[in-house]
């Protein structure tokens, strides 16, 4: 798909010399740039030189500042390596990574990763202090911040993940929830603007993955940070700015959720789930029905139905 801004779009319509057209294309490259993040060009990663098989091959992504960005793939597509690149847990092989207008190297990799914060599927992983007051203030202690910052910085995040109240409880003694809203608190702490959400509320019930989704969503807009997220919810998906899918260490297909989830049959190859309403539509297709082409959701499926419904 090539992006056509609308300035470029005014100056076609007008009869623009092709030279201004030029410059404007320049300088809506320019702007766009500024506003990403997240530069990845030409990212590859492989374990060892001598095993030849990519886990990551030329991976080429950009996320503008602000950008709530969803990952999805089958089991082994590189979804979590991707994001190991993006925090430097792993350098890649090949490529190279911008996070907000530096170049990722291994000199610099300390204060870049300060940008990044993640949540683990496992939130135990993280736990390191004896209440969830000190493993909040962990991070904080090791960058060497003085303890009034810290303490006015804790009580911060724990206040607005609803979980003051528990500052003195054991982590071991929190249900999964509030795990998971504690291990957030301690990354919002230290003010990130990237957070990396890596399967972060896969294994949370139902009413607990809503807890966190929504905490996660009112710190974004507070914020305005930049959420990397990898799920398999779909409702969580349908949340974000733009879905990425992966297959075999390959970015397969960018855009929005409308443009994603309309592949339908093509992500249920890959082995991923997608929403009721596109599951309905291919049902209804497979019957005779004349269903539209586009991505539907729940509201838009019932709408079509009714009207389908109401002309018979």
């Amino acid at each position: 798909m090539v992006f056509i801004s609308q300035k470029v779009r005014n100056a076609l319509m007008k009869g623009v010399d092709s030279a201004i057209i030029e410059r404007i294309l320049m300088e809506t490259s320019e702007e766009r740039m500024t506003k990403n993040i997240i530069e990845m060009a030409d990212v590859s990663f492989r374990y060892t030189e001598e095993n030849p098989d990519l886990i990551l091959d030329n991976v080429n992504l950009s996320i503008e500042k602000g950008e709530w960005v969803t990952i999805i793939g089958p089991n082994g597509s590189g979804k979590s390596t991707l994001t190991k690149t993006m925090n430097g847990l792993i350098l890649p092989s090949d490529g190279k990574i911008v996070i907000d207008g530096t170049e990722m190297t291994e000199e610099n990799l300390w204060s870049v990763r300060r940008k990044i914060g993640m949540v683990f599927q496992n939130p135990e992983n993280q736990f390191v202090g004896a209440t969830v007051e000190d493993d909040v203030a962990f991070g904080l202690e090791n960058i060497g911040m003085a303890r009034d910052e810290m303490k006015t910085r804790v009580k911060d995040a724990l206040l607005r993940v609803d979980m003051w109240d528990l500052a003195d409880r054991q982590p071991a003694n929190l249900s999964g929830g509030q795990k998971q809203r504690a291990a957030i608190a301690g990354i919002i702490a230290s003010r990130p603007e990237i957070i990396v959400l890596d399967e972060a509320t896969s294994m949370l019930d139902p009413l607990g993955r809503q807890i966190v989704f929504d905490t996660i969503k009112d710190i974004k807009q507070e914020d305005n940070l930049t959420i990397i997220s990898i799920t398999h919810d779909i409702n969580e998906a349908l949340e974000s700015d733009r879905i990425v899918v992966m297959e075999k260490g390959k970015i397969v297909a960018v855009g929005t959720p409308e443009e994603i989830f309309a592949y339908g049959e093509r992500l249920i190859d890959l082995g991923l789930e997608v929403p009721f309403s596109e599951t309905l539509k291919t049902s209804l297709r497979d019957v005779g029905f004349p269903v539209p082409k586009e991505y539907l959701t729940d509201e838009r499926m019932m709408e079509w139905l009714w009207i389908y419904n109401s002309k018979m």
